[in-house]
């Protein structure tokens, strides 16, 4: 194995621990369901879990590409920015316009934590709290939430 194959083997166990961890967890509405790859329902509106230059995120993320629908999406949202802050914390960014590197607009909510490596395994455990605190935060937000963009 080269030394470009090792920290991608090493996320990718990282993500099949953190799955292994999250599968007997059963979500709000009493299902089970794949943390790693959460389906809201919704078309263009995900959760995205990251970890890479140090630092950890999970967010809701809407990225329609028409932009006047994402902006409504996001204002909806914003409405229950209350029970979201009780569910899930303040310490969430909202952010209603957010470019990423491939110059696609999107609208997030989300949360990080820094200095953490996923690379680094004494930091696991954290950042395995961190994602777990927060998708089962955010699917609770979610079941009960969610109809606002139905």
């Amino acid at each position: 194995m080269n030394s470009k194959q090792q920290p991608a083997l090493v996320r990718q166990q990282f993500w099949t621990v953190f799955g292994k961890y999250m599968r007997p967890i059963l979500s709000a509405s009493g299902e089970k369901i794949n943390w790693i790859n959460y389906k809201t329902g919704v078309k263009f509106i995900r959760i995205n879990l990251n970890c890479s230059n140090g630092e950890a995120s999970i967010g809701l993320e809407l990225s329609n590409p028409e932009e006047e629908i994402r902006h409504l999406q996001f204002d909806q949202l914003l409405q229950f920015k209350k029970p979201f802050q009780q569910l899930c914390g303040a310490d969430w960014q909202w952010q209603k316009d957010v470019l990423s590197d491939g110059e696609k607009c999107s609208s997030t909510i989300s949360a990080s934590i820094r200095n953490v490596h996923i690379l680094n395994q004494s930091d696991w455990p954290q950042l395995i709290s961190f994602f777990k605190n927060g998708m089962i935060a955010l699917d609770q937000f979610w079941n009960e939430y969610q109809f606002a963009l139905q």
